[in-house]
Protein backbone atom coordinates (compact mmCIF):
# COMPACT_ATOMS: atom_id res chain seq x y z
CA UNK A 1 0.00 0.00 0.00
CA UNK A 2 2.56 2.02 0.87
CA UNK A 3 4.96 1.63 -1.94
CA UNK A 4 1.73 2.02 -4.43
CA UNK A 5 0.98 5.84 -2.62
CA UNK A 6 4.95 6.71 -2.99
CA UNK A 7 4.56 5.80 -6.88
CA UNK A 8 1.35 7.96 -7.10
CA UNK A 9 3.56 10.62 -5.64
CA UNK A 10 6.39 10.66 -7.62
CA UNK A 11 4.10 10.37 -10.58
CA UNK A 12 2.13 13.49 -9.62
CA UNK A 13 5.47 15.10 -8.90
CA UNK A 14 5.87 14.78 -12.92
CA UNK A 15 2.99 16.30 -13.96
CA UNK A 16 1.13 13.27 -14.88
CA UNK A 17 -2.13 11.82 -13.62
CA UNK A 18 -2.21 7.97 -13.28
CA UNK A 19 -5.67 7.82 -12.87
CA UNK A 20 -6.52 8.28 -16.96
CA UNK A 21 -9.12 6.45 -18.69
CA UNK A 22 -7.91 3.84 -20.83
CA UNK A 23 -9.23 5.47 -23.48
CA UNK A 24 -8.20 8.80 -23.41
CA UNK A 25 -4.17 7.58 -23.49
CA UNK A 26 -3.53 6.18 -26.15
CA UNK A 27 -1.22 9.00 -27.57
CA UNK A 28 0.51 9.72 -24.14
CA UNK A 29 1.62 6.28 -23.70
CA UNK A 30 3.15 6.31 -27.66
CA UNK A 31 5.12 9.26 -26.53
CA UNK A 32 6.22 7.63 -23.18
CA UNK A 33 6.94 4.73 -24.90
CA UNK A 34 9.21 7.14 -27.50
CA UNK A 35 11.53 8.57 -24.57
CA UNK A 36 11.35 5.38 -22.52
CA UNK A 37 12.76 3.76 -25.80
CA UNK A 38 15.54 6.30 -26.44
CA UNK A 39 17.19 6.43 -22.77
CA UNK A 40 17.01 2.74 -22.94
CA UNK A 41 19.32 3.09 -26.17
CA UNK A 42 21.13 5.54 -24.56
CA UNK A 43 19.78 8.33 -27.04
CA UNK A 44 18.65 10.85 -24.05
CA UNK A 45 19.74 10.84 -20.07
CA UNK A 46 17.80 9.96 -17.47
CA UNK A 47 17.23 13.88 -16.27
CA UNK A 48 16.52 14.64 -20.04
CA UNK A 49 13.97 11.91 -19.80
CA UNK A 50 12.70 13.05 -16.82
CA UNK A 51 12.25 16.68 -17.86
CA UNK A 52 11.05 15.38 -21.53
CA UNK A 53 7.96 13.65 -19.37
CA UNK A 54 7.28 16.94 -17.64
CA UNK A 55 7.17 18.70 -21.02
CA UNK A 56 4.44 16.21 -21.91
CA UNK A 57 1.34 17.88 -19.78
CA UNK A 58 2.64 21.54 -19.65
CA UNK A 59 4.52 23.96 -22.06
CA UNK A 60 5.11 27.21 -20.11
CA UNK A 61 4.95 30.42 -22.86
CA UNK A 62 7.22 32.74 -21.26
CA UNK A 63 5.95 34.39 -17.99
CA UNK A 64 2.35 34.75 -19.37
CA UNK A 65 1.19 31.20 -19.29
CA UNK A 66 1.33 27.85 -18.76
CA UNK A 67 -0.50 25.41 -21.20
CA UNK A 68 -2.13 22.23 -20.18
CA UNK A 69 -1.08 20.56 -23.29
CA UNK A 70 -2.62 16.87 -22.40
CA UNK A 71 -6.50 17.82 -20.28
CA UNK A 72 -8.09 16.28 -23.32
CA UNK A 73 -5.59 12.90 -23.03
CA UNK A 74 -6.33 13.17 -18.93
CA UNK A 75 -10.05 13.83 -18.64
CA UNK A 76 -11.28 13.90 -22.03
CA UNK A 77 -11.86 17.57 -22.05
CA UNK A 78 -10.46 19.42 -24.28
CA UNK A 79 -8.68 23.02 -23.12
CA UNK A 80 -11.00 26.38 -23.11
CA UNK A 81 -9.67 29.11 -23.00
CA UNK A 82 -11.30 32.19 -21.69
CA UNK A 83 -11.26 35.10 -23.94
CA UNK A 84 -12.60 37.77 -21.36
CA UNK A 85 -9.95 40.02 -19.92
CA UNK A 86 -7.37 38.87 -22.10
CA UNK A 87 -4.87 40.91 -24.32
CA UNK A 88 -6.04 40.28 -27.87
CA UNK A 89 -2.51 39.45 -28.89
CA UNK A 90 -1.88 37.55 -26.01
CA UNK A 91 -4.94 35.73 -26.82
CA UNK A 92 -3.62 34.88 -30.12
CA UNK A 93 -0.34 33.89 -28.90
CA UNK A 94 -1.76 31.69 -26.27
CA UNK A 95 -4.33 30.01 -28.75
CA UNK A 96 -2.17 29.18 -31.29
CA UNK A 97 0.64 27.56 -29.13
CA UNK A 98 -2.11 25.51 -27.63
CA UNK A 99 -3.36 24.51 -31.44
CA UNK A 100 0.39 23.98 -31.77
CA UNK A 101 0.44 21.16 -28.63
CA UNK A 102 -2.92 20.19 -28.74
CA UNK A 103 -4.34 19.91 -32.03
CA UNK A 104 -7.74 21.91 -30.90
CA UNK A 105 -8.69 24.59 -28.49
CA UNK A 106 -11.77 26.13 -27.73
CA UNK A 107 -11.50 29.83 -26.77
CA UNK A 108 -15.07 31.58 -24.87
CA UNK A 109 -16.14 35.16 -24.60
CA UNK A 110 -14.32 36.31 -27.88
CA UNK A 111 -14.87 39.91 -28.55
CA UNK A 112 -15.11 42.00 -32.01
CA UNK A 113 -11.58 42.97 -31.62
CA UNK A 114 -10.07 39.65 -29.94
CA UNK A 115 -11.90 37.39 -33.59
CA UNK A 116 -10.29 40.12 -35.54
CA UNK A 117 -7.05 39.14 -34.14
CA UNK A 118 -7.40 35.47 -34.73
CA UNK A 119 -8.64 35.93 -37.77
CA UNK A 120 -5.75 37.96 -39.24
CA UNK A 121 -3.09 35.68 -37.36
CA UNK A 122 -1.19 33.10 -38.99
CA UNK A 123 -2.06 29.91 -38.58
CA UNK A 124 -0.65 26.44 -38.74
CA UNK A 125 -1.55 24.74 -42.32
CA UNK A 126 -4.01 22.74 -41.93
CA UNK A 127 -5.96 24.31 -39.13
CA UNK A 128 -9.87 25.25 -39.35
CA UNK A 129 -11.22 28.68 -37.69
CA UNK A 130 -14.63 27.95 -36.33
CA UNK A 131 -16.48 30.79 -34.86
CA UNK A 132 -20.01 30.73 -34.08
CA UNK A 133 -21.54 34.72 -33.15
CA UNK A 134 -24.37 33.77 -31.05
CA UNK A 135 -22.34 31.88 -28.48
CA UNK A 136 -19.13 34.06 -28.63
CA UNK A 137 -16.91 31.22 -29.23
CA UNK A 138 -14.04 30.26 -31.42
CA UNK A 139 -12.87 26.98 -32.09
CA UNK A 140 -9.15 26.29 -33.51
CA UNK A 141 -8.69 23.31 -34.72
CA UNK A 142 -5.93 21.08 -37.16
CA UNK A 143 -8.54 18.89 -39.75
CA UNK A 144 -11.94 18.08 -39.32
CA UNK A 145 -14.40 17.46 -35.82
CA UNK A 146 -13.62 14.11 -34.84
CA UNK A 147 -16.23 11.35 -35.23
CA UNK A 148 -20.30 11.94 -33.18
CA UNK A 149 -19.86 9.24 -30.13
CA UNK A 150 -23.21 10.21 -28.12
CA UNK A 151 -25.86 11.92 -28.22
CA UNK A 152 -26.78 15.62 -26.33
CA UNK A 153 -30.00 17.45 -26.31
CA UNK A 154 -30.19 21.03 -25.40
CA UNK A 155 -32.91 23.58 -24.46
CA UNK A 156 -33.08 27.06 -24.19
CA UNK A 157 -36.24 28.41 -22.22
CA UNK A 158 -36.11 32.34 -23.88
CA UNK A 159 -34.28 33.68 -27.07
CA UNK A 160 -31.96 35.42 -24.49
CA UNK A 161 -30.83 32.18 -23.39
CA UNK A 162 -29.84 31.06 -26.71
CA UNK A 163 -26.12 32.54 -26.34
CA UNK A 164 -25.09 30.35 -23.58
CA UNK A 165 -26.88 27.21 -24.90
CA UNK A 166 -24.80 27.63 -27.64
CA UNK A 167 -22.08 27.44 -26.26
CA UNK A 168 -23.20 24.55 -24.21
CA UNK A 169 -23.88 23.08 -27.91
CA UNK A 170 -20.12 24.14 -29.43
CA UNK A 171 -18.11 22.57 -26.36
CA UNK A 172 -20.44 19.23 -26.94
CA UNK A 173 -19.76 19.27 -30.41
CA UNK A 174 -16.14 19.50 -30.21
CA UNK A 175 -15.81 16.74 -27.72
CA UNK A 176 -17.83 14.53 -30.41
CA UNK A 177 -21.11 14.21 -29.66
CA UNK A 178 -24.09 14.25 -31.92
CA UNK A 179 -26.05 17.59 -30.26
CA UNK A 180 -29.69 18.43 -30.99
CA UNK A 181 -31.20 21.70 -29.70
CA UNK A 182 -34.23 23.88 -29.63
CA UNK A 183 -34.87 26.93 -28.50
CA UNK A 184 -37.61 29.65 -26.68
CA UNK A 185 -39.68 26.55 -25.32
CA UNK A 186 -40.21 28.22 -21.46
CA UNK A 187 -42.87 27.58 -19.69
CA UNK A 188 -44.40 30.76 -20.20
CA UNK A 189 -45.93 28.98 -23.18
CA UNK A 190 -45.40 25.48 -22.00
CA UNK A 191 -46.81 23.40 -25.05
CA UNK A 192 -44.19 24.45 -26.95
CA UNK A 193 -42.17 22.20 -25.66
CA UNK A 194 -43.57 18.67 -25.76
CA UNK A 195 -42.84 18.63 -30.06
CA UNK A 196 -39.52 19.48 -29.06
CA UNK A 197 -39.20 16.34 -26.18
CA UNK A 198 -40.33 14.21 -28.88
CA UNK A 199 -37.10 14.65 -30.85
CA UNK A 200 -35.12 13.93 -27.46
CA UNK A 201 -36.14 10.85 -26.28
CA UNK A 202 -32.93 9.20 -27.56
CA UNK A 203 -30.42 11.90 -25.95
CA UNK A 204 -27.81 10.37 -23.89
CA UNK A 205 -27.33 13.59 -21.43
CA UNK A 206 -29.34 17.27 -21.08
CA UNK A 207 -28.46 20.91 -21.35
CA UNK A 208 -31.50 22.80 -20.30
CA UNK A 209 -30.51 27.18 -20.23
CA UNK A 210 -33.25 29.40 -18.29
CA UNK A 211 -33.30 32.48 -16.77
CA UNK A 212 -35.77 34.29 -15.19
CA UNK A 213 -37.20 31.81 -12.37
CA UNK A 214 -35.58 28.97 -14.01
CA UNK A 215 -38.25 26.32 -14.03
CA UNK A 216 -37.40 24.53 -17.12
CA UNK A 217 -35.25 22.28 -15.61
CA UNK A 218 -37.09 20.99 -13.50
CA UNK A 219 -40.26 19.98 -15.60
CA UNK A 220 -37.63 18.48 -18.70
CA UNK A 221 -36.38 16.37 -15.55
CA UNK A 222 -39.31 15.17 -14.55
CA UNK A 223 -40.02 14.02 -18.17
CA UNK A 224 -36.71 12.03 -19.67
CA UNK A 225 -34.98 9.61 -18.09
CA UNK A 226 -31.50 11.28 -19.25
CA UNK A 227 -29.76 13.27 -16.78
CA UNK A 228 -30.65 16.92 -16.81
CA UNK A 229 -27.64 19.22 -16.74
CA UNK A 230 -29.23 23.15 -14.87
CA UNK A 231 -27.86 25.69 -16.55
CA UNK A 232 -29.16 29.27 -15.42
CA UNK A 233 -28.77 32.17 -17.18
CA UNK A 234 -28.00 35.46 -16.24
CA UNK A 235 -31.44 37.23 -18.14
CA UNK A 236 -34.12 39.01 -16.09
CA UNK A 237 -34.05 41.64 -13.70
CA UNK A 238 -35.23 43.09 -9.96
CA UNK A 239 -35.37 40.75 -7.08
CA UNK A 240 -33.52 37.60 -8.13
CA UNK A 241 -31.90 38.83 -11.16
CA UNK A 242 -28.90 38.26 -13.11
CA UNK A 243 -29.24 34.52 -12.77
CA UNK A 244 -29.87 34.57 -8.93
CA UNK A 245 -33.44 33.43 -8.94
CA UNK A 246 -32.74 30.76 -11.79
CA UNK A 247 -29.84 28.97 -9.98
CA UNK A 248 -31.45 29.05 -6.56
CA UNK A 249 -34.79 27.73 -8.34
CA UNK A 250 -32.75 24.78 -10.26
CA UNK A 251 -31.12 24.43 -6.73
CA UNK A 252 -34.48 23.81 -4.83
CA UNK A 253 -36.04 21.90 -7.91
CA UNK A 254 -37.56 18.59 -6.36
CA UNK A 255 -36.90 16.76 -9.55
CA UNK A 256 -33.46 14.99 -9.89
CA UNK A 257 -30.58 17.66 -11.53
CA UNK A 258 -27.86 18.72 -11.64
CA UNK A 259 -26.58 22.59 -11.64
CA UNK A 260 -23.58 24.35 -13.10
CA UNK A 261 -23.28 27.66 -12.29
CA UNK A 262 -25.09 31.16 -14.23
CA UNK A 263 -23.82 31.55 -17.44
CA UNK A 264 -21.52 27.89 -17.51
CA UNK A 265 -22.18 27.25 -20.88
CA UNK A 266 -18.65 25.56 -21.48
CA UNK A 267 -19.30 23.75 -18.29
CA UNK A 268 -23.10 22.05 -18.92
CA UNK A 269 -21.90 21.34 -22.71
CA UNK A 270 -18.84 19.25 -21.52
CA UNK A 271 -20.48 18.13 -18.29
CA UNK A 272 -23.24 16.57 -20.51
CA UNK A 273 -20.75 15.29 -23.07
CA UNK A 274 -18.85 13.21 -20.82
CA UNK A 275 -21.85 11.33 -19.46
CA UNK A 276 -23.37 10.92 -23.36
CA UNK A 277 -19.82 9.78 -24.30
CA UNK A 278 -19.39 7.17 -21.19
CA UNK A 279 -23.20 5.94 -21.99
CA UNK A 280 -22.36 5.46 -25.70
CA UNK A 281 -18.80 3.59 -24.83
CA UNK A 282 -20.97 1.44 -22.76
CA UNK A 283 -23.64 0.35 -24.72
CA UNK A 284 -20.94 -0.67 -27.49
CA UNK A 285 -18.84 -2.74 -25.07
CA UNK A 286 -21.67 -4.39 -23.63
Amino acid sequence: MIEGLNKLGAFLNLGINPLFSPANISNVKDSLRDLLERHANGEISLDETLGQIKLLSCRALGDMAKLDTQRADRIGVPEAILAEGKDKDDLAMISIAHLEEAGNVIITRVSPEQLQVLKDARLPSGAILDHNPRARTVVLRMGERKHESGKVGILAAGTADIPVAEEAKVVAQEMGCHVVSEYDVGVAGIHRLFPCLEKMMEVDAMVVAAGREGTLPAVVAGILDAPVIGLPVSTGYGVGGNGVAALMSMLQSCSVLTVVNIDAGFVAGAYAAKIAMHRANSSIKN
